[in-house]
């Protein structure tokens, strides 16, 4: 495999089929900084058993999962969406997907049921490399690249999403994809 990539933000990043770092094993992470100082994403396929407005305090009702985004700074919440056009300071990734802006309005937008869950994935923590860290895992294989597409984020099944995205990349990804996430030696 080619393991000098093209990475920007906007990319997935899945993690090998063999991996077994417990916070990455068959996680997709979307890409939302990469840069000279570091790069930040947040993994898109591993909800936890937490509702966002029992974890936020003074937020809404409103029945969406938190996920998991990465080992870094857990104690911090963090929104992908699609509603930069109404979500003030929204920075586009791409795609129509946005990260980020104005909580407060987020808030407004969500008691006045103009944002619903389907439109919105919250975070808990983020994944994070320092200067030349995910260059160097890229270049040893630990991570497959993949174009996002807003149906990953927003429609696909969170325990289907890893195998999906290789699904579509074809080739050998696709035989990848049908790996079994618990190898049998007999």
């Amino acid at each position: 495999m080619n393991h000098s990539v093209d990475i920007s933000k906007g990319k997935l990043l899945l993690a090998e089929p063999f991996m077994l770092d417990p916070h990455f094993k068959r996680s997709v992470i979307f890409l939302c900084e990469h840069q000279m100082e570091g790069s930040l994403g947040f993994i898109l396929n591993k909800p936890l058993k937490m509702r966002v407005d029992r974890l936020v305090a003074d937020f809404p009702e409103f029945n969406a999962r938190v996920y998991y985004g990465g080992p870094v700074g857990t104690d911090t919440i963090h929104y992908l969406h699609r509603s930069g056009d109404i979500i003030d300071d929204s920075l586009p990734m791409g795609n129509n997907v946005y990260w980020g802006g104005n909580f407060e309005k987020l808030k407004f937008l969500i008691q006045s049921e103009v944002i619903k869950p389907r439109d919105i994935k919250f975070f808990a923590g983020y994944s994070g490399w320092s200067t030349g860290q995910l260059a160097e895992e890229l270049h040893i294989g630990s991570w497959i690249t993949a174009e996002m597409d807003p149906n990953y984020l927003f429609s696909v099944p969170p325990k289907k999403l890893w195998s999906k995205v290789l699904e579509v990349k074809g080739d050998t990804y696709s035989v990848f994809a049908n790996i079994p996430d618990h190898l049998s030696w007999n």
